[in-house]
Formats: structure tokens, sequence, C-alpha cells
């Protein structure tokens, strides 16, 4: 593909370097099928908040490990539960875990980042890099689980291990690109009226960082939907309620009796999302790309 051709096509319109990009994403193809699926998944979740389908997942009314049928789209489970609903209500599930742990884990490692960039070869800076190296340099799931396990027992275990974790790779690129950003023009006219510092850093410099922000989000979206179905395969996961993790380790036992159904819908679920969502990523990656998007 020309990009010089492609940015010449742009309108005058979208010629800031958001316009540049959102043109690109919509002439990506994959970009835009992927994020219906998101949307599609989207929606189901924000049904089951509303209340409106998903309600039913704990209900026993159904016989053990019926076939699909009218009332229950895709059979029951080994006591009864109607599989169809708890997979909606999984969903649920994924994009509260996903949006909690992506929001916060990016904020985090943002602003540790960027203090971290701003003042290099101080002593914070040194610390902030100790720290994630001390993190980064133990096994993500054996830190994570030992984490859950420690707090287990409270509903935001899980999250608090996964943001304990997931901030570093943030942090690190945001540090990068302060470096380079404080060296800026803007950056020395600011200093030069005498801002203070936190408003350089925070109002000026961080703004700039939104795009790596962004994709990074949506990458650790992804990594938190899979840690959590991990965990709670493992049991330290989800408590009260059920994911897509709880449905494949319930199917372990269906699956030796010769019953899929169970195993299939969650991990079809599962496939369908994290493959959208990192079919996403790389379109929104690539869109928001400087040297791609650059007049």
């Amino acid at each position: 593909m020309n990009t010089l051709t492609d940015t010449a096509n742009i309108p005058k319109e979208s010629e800031s370097l958001w316009g540049k990009a959102w043109y690109k994403f919509r002439r990506d193809r994959t970009g835009m099928i992927s994020l219906a699926v998101v949307i599609f998944f989207m929606l189901i979740a924000l049904g089951v908040w509303a209340g409106l389908w998903g309600q039913d997942w704990s209900s026993v009314e159904g016989t053990m490990w019926s076939g699909p049928s009218a009332e229950h789209w895709l059979g029951t489970n080994i006591i009864g539960q109607d599989i169809f609903e708890r997979a909606i209500y999984s969903t649920k599930t994924a994009f509260e875990v996903g949006m909690v742990v992506a929001i916060l884990s990016t904020l985090l490692g943002s602003v540790l980042g960027a203090l971290s960039g701003y003042f290099t070869n101080s002593w914070v800076d040194e610390l902030i890099l100790w720290i994630m190296g001390v993190l980064d340099s133990i096994p993500f799931y054996l830190f994570v689980a030992a984490i859950a396990y420690a707090l287990q027992g409270y509903p935001y275990s899980m999250h608090i291990a996964m943001i304990a974790t997931f901030w570093t790779t943030t942090a690190r690129l945001v540090r990068g690109e302060v470096i380079k950003l404080k060296n800026f023009e803007f950056v020395e006219a600011a200093r030069a009226i005498g801002l203070p510092k936190g408003k350089i850093i925070f109002r000026h410099i961080m703004p700039n960082t939104f795009h790596i922000l962004l994709v990074q989000a949506t990458i650790v979206f992804v990594g938190a939907i899979k840690s959590e179905v991990i965990l709670s395969f493992l049991g330290l996961g989800v408590v009260d309620g059920v994911s897509w993790g709880l449905m494949i380790a319930e199917s372990t036992q269906e699956v030796q009796a010769g019953h899929y159904s169970n195993f299939l819908t969650a991990s079809t679920f599962l496939f369908v999302l994290v493959m959208a969502f990192n079919m996403f990523s790389d379109s929104l990656q690539d869109a928001l790309d400087p040297k791609k998007v650059s007049a």
C-alpha cells in the first residue's frame, strides 16, 4: 500500500494526526471487522449488566447433560444449568475484568513511566526501574497466582494481582517516549516560562503519549481476560459468579463422559473475543503509528 498516496487522499478536515489515523483505520477491513466483533461482545456484556439476559446462569432448571433444545440452546451442564446463559454471563465477567485491569494498570504505568522518563538518572528513575526489574524477574503466572492466593477471599484479589504485574510494560513504553518528548521545543518553552514540573509532565507531555496508552490498553485487556481464565481454571479467579475459565474447569469431568458442549462453548467465546481484540489491537497500532499517518 502506498502511504504517500493514502495521505494525499485524506480529506482536509481529517489532516490532524487523529484524523489521519481514523481515516487509515476505516480503510482497514480486518480492523473494522474485528472492531464490529468486539462491539458485539460488548453489547452482550452491557445487556447482562442491564439485566436483559444472562440472569439465569445459576438456575438449575434442566436435567443433567441435556442436549440442545428450544429451552436450552446449547444444552445443560452436569447439574442442569443452562450453558448458553452461563457463557453469556461470562462475557460480562471478561469485560469487567479486562476493563478494570486495563484502565488501572495503564493509568499506573503511565504515571510512573512519565515520572521515570522525566527525572532520568535521578533517584526517582532508579527506584521505579528497580521495582519494574524486580517484578519482571518473577515468572508472570507464578507471581499473579501467589498474589491471588495470598488475597484469597477478597473479591478483587485477582484484579490487584494483574494490575501489579501488567503496569510495568506500559511504564517502560511511556518512559522511553517521555525521554524523547522532554527535549522538544514545547517542553523547553514550558520550562522557560516557569511552569511547575508536575504541570509540564501531566498537562504537556503525557497527552502526547495517549496513542501509546490506547494501544497498550487493548493489549492489556486481552492479557487480563486470558489471565482471568487461567486463574479461574486453577480456582484462584472468579468467586461469586461464573467465567469461561470456570466453565472449562467444570467441563473436565464432562469431557471424560463424552459431553463437550460446555467446553466448546466457553472455548469458542474466549477464542473469538481474544482473536478479534488481537486483530483490533494490531490494526489500531498500525493506524496510530506516527511514521505512517504523519504527512
